[in-house]
Order: C-alpha cells, then sequence, then structure tokens
C-alpha cells in the first residue's frame, strides 16, 4: 500500500508517517519511480508507535523497542531491560501524578469548605438590637 492509505487505515498524517521512516520505526520498500509502499503488517506497527509515543516514550527507544517487537533484535534480555525500566520509569510517574492529584484534592476540599463558609456569612441573618 502507499503511504496515502497507510495513513487513511492508521489515522495518522502522512507527514507524521514520513518522520517515523525518517526515525527508523518504519521501512517501506521503494517503486522504481521512488514511492513508498509499505505492507500490510506496517498498520500494526504504526499503532504500536502511537501506543508508546502517547506513553511518553523518545523515539530512539521506540526504535529499539519495535525491534524486539519484530523480532529483528538479538539481544532479547536487553529488549526485555530496556522495557522493564520504561515500566518503572511511567510507574514512578503515575506515583508522583497520584500524589500531585491527592494534594490538589486536599486543597480543593479545603477551599470548598471555606468557600461554603464565606457563602454561610453572608448569608446569616444580622441580629438587631432592640432597646427596652
Amino acid at each position: 500500500m502507499r503511504i496515502g492509505e497507510l495513513a487513511k487505515r492508521t489515522g495518522v498524517s502522512v507527514r507524521a508517517l514520513r518522520y517515523y521512516e525518517e526515525k527508523g520505526l518504519l521501512w517501506p520498500d521503494r517503486t522504481p519511480g521512488g514511492y513508498r509502499v509499505f505492507a500490510d503488517s506496517d498498520v500494526h506497527r504504526v499503532a504500536h508507535v502511537r501506543t508508546l509515543l502517547a506513553a511518553g516514550l523518545r523515539m530512539e527507544l521506540i526504535r529499539k523497542i519495535l525491534s524486539c517487537l519484530s523480532g529483528d533484535s538479538l539481544l532479547l534480555d536487553d529488549c526485555r531491560g530496556r522495557l522493564e525500566g520504561e515500566r518503572r520509569r511511567i510507574t514512578a510517574d503515575i506515583d508522583r501524578l497520584v500524589h500531585t492529584r491527592s494534594l490538589l484534592d486536599d486543597l480543593l476540599a479545603t477551599t470548598r469548605a471555606e468557600t461554603a463558609a464565606a457563602a454561610d456569612a453572608d448569608h446569616a441573618v444580622p441580629s438587631v438590637a432592640v432597646d427596652p
């Protein structure tokens, strides 16, 4: 399939697909006229790239991981180590985000309580002193 069809099937722009090729994530064949020709398996490869990018991985690491997924690497233990390292990094990022969310929840609860108390004070009926 040509690059336009791959873009359509993956929902990824032609520009992004060219960038993936530049970074060594895709290796299309070329026609004698120079047109890129992609394999059906490239649809799955692009899906893997998008997932790994969404997880926050860098292009260089994605390239290495994709070689593990495709079986192109003889260093499977090295691939496993890289994947475990990225998993640890992502877990640490999640832990930090959960902690930050907890702090924000506490701040929001405090500001809600203060806002509610201020609103109650604004709506309170003032007491009027009566002279006997």
